[in-house]
């Protein structure tokens, strides 16, 4: 298992496409890079998935400007888009992981793969696990991507988040 470290992202984050759009140099960590909170949104409704069928609930998008700050109350869950925006080759995956400061806070993140070909912003389920109200502002780190090489694969995300899709 291979991950990139900063000199590795730094050369894709230069090419075109760029592996990163949006991304801030002092967001490149040893061995991944940091992502910011551009917007958080409420889920509306419930959903469903199914073998064959799934409906992914309406949400309401409620904090979208730097510096905003939004209060997550206990045992509230939200969505969190990012600013960056991935452009994921065919031959790297991401994973994705909360910063420490966030759990330290009782506050978790809902991560998944970021499979290669798959371009746009990432979204994120966010829950306050505490008794206590968290505030976050619009901007901040919350997460960090981190890329590993895929050897022999010919397929390439086609779902139906392509672009960064919400819901």
């Amino acid at each position: 298992m291979v991950i990139l470290g900063s000199e590795e992202i730094l050369k894709l984050i230069r090419n075109k496409p760029p592996l990163i759009e949006n991304v801030e140099e002092r967001n490149i960590q040893p061995a991944g890079v940091d992502l910011r909170v551009k917007c958080i949104y409420k889920l509306k409704n419930g959903g469903f998935i199914g073998i064959k069928d799934r409906k992914t609930p309406e949400v309401e998008r409620i904090h979208e400007k730097i510096g905003e700050k939004y209060i997550l109350q206990p045992n509230e869950f939200v969505l969190v888009e990012t600013i960056e925006k991935v452009n994921m080759p065919q031959d790297l995956v991401a994973i994705v992981l909360p910063r420490t400061s966030l759990f330290r806070c009782g506050v978790t993140l809902f991560t998944g793969v970021v499979d290669p070909g798959f371009q746009g912003t990432l979204t994120f389920g966010m829950k306050n696990m505490s008794d206590f109200p968290f505030e976050i502002e619009i901007g901040s780190r919350i997460a960090q991507i981190v890329f590993k090489k895929v050897i022999g694969n010919e397929k390439l995300y086609d779902g139906k988040y392509q672009g960064g899709k919400i819901v």
